[in-house]
């Protein structure tokens, strides 16, 4: 064997390993173009159409107590829902949203729910007897007698 066979055979061995290499990367690329893609022109799912029947959290609409002083209060305007807590310092209003048997709330960046549920769950010894209260988290609770 000469010399150049040896190179001969090694730049074969290159040319197929880049040539295998760019088929490697050119069926990824292809690959990830469409995984996010999603079937065009489908028909658009028909969106509920809102019951009849008031919404059981359409029932929360109004005053909540909570201990020294504090409150929640809720009204409604269309789709939207007006949250006014007053904690010991402050009142503030927020703007929610209803997500199935919740209302839905940004708070200081942080998402909040309000719930339904009662003393036990709100966490605070002065609702601990209370039956109808609305939750939003464990220590801050608020209740109708």
């Amino acid at each position: 064997m000469n010399g150049d066979s040896r190179y001969a055979r090694n730049d074969v061995f290159w040319r197929r390993m880049i040539s295998k290499r760019r088929f490697q990367i050119a069926l990824f690329i292809a690959a990830e173009l469409t995984a996010g893609c999603e079937p065009q022109n489908q028909p658009l799912t028909p969106s509920p159409v809102p019951s009849a029947t008031p919404r059981k959290i359409d029932e929360w609409i109004g005053r909540w107590n909570g201990p020294e002083g504090t409150y929640l209060e809720i009204s409604k305007s269309g789709d939207t829902y007006e949250i006014r807590i007053k904690d010991l310092d402050k009142a503030q209003t927020y703007q929610g949203t209803a997500a199935g048997d919740t209302i839905s709330f940004e708070r200081n960046g942080r998402a909040e729910t309000i719930r339904s549920g009662n003393g036990e769950q709100a966490g605070m010894k002065w609702l601990l007897d209370k039956k109808n209260c609305l939750v939003i988290r464990k220590g801050e609770g608020y209740c109708r007698d």
